[in-house]
């Protein structure tokens, strides 16, 4: 399990302490997109990202039985991860968040950087 708290008082609560901060949904996304991927092509695809805390929140997903990291005995060894069955069911929860996002970022930007509202 991620670090956090339990139990839980709602779904909510449960579902925020499993994709929270701003790398896990990222992740479960690249995951999504890209499929099986080894750490450094799932590096790339969450732009941004540190080694360390990308290891780190693949950890915590894989602790919470969101990511399967399988690793290959090959020298040197290969190690892949993807979604389980509960990973996908989690990000087709957060799709709704994604395309809520897509319509209302240009407002949001606007919000939070006034000056720059409409340079283009």
């Amino acid at each position: 399990m991620s670090k956090g708290k339990g139990p839980y008082t709602c779904g909510l609560d449960a579902a925020v302490d499993v994709v929270g901060g701003k790398w896990k949904p990222m992740i479960l996304w690249a995951l999504h997109v890209g499929g099986t991927l080894r750490f450094g092509e799932l590096r790339r695809h969450v732009s941004g990202v540190s080694e360390k805390v990308l290891s780190q929140q693949l950890r915590e997903l894989e602790a919470d039985g969101i990511v399967h990291r399988e690793v290959y005995g090959e020298v040197p060894p290969r190690v892949e991860y993807s979604l389980t069955d509960l990973g996908e069911t989690l990000n087709t929860a957060l799709l709704p968040l994604g395309e809520w996002g897509d319509r209302h970022m240009r407002e949001l930007i606007d919000r939070k950087h006034p000056n720059e509202a409409h340079r283009a």
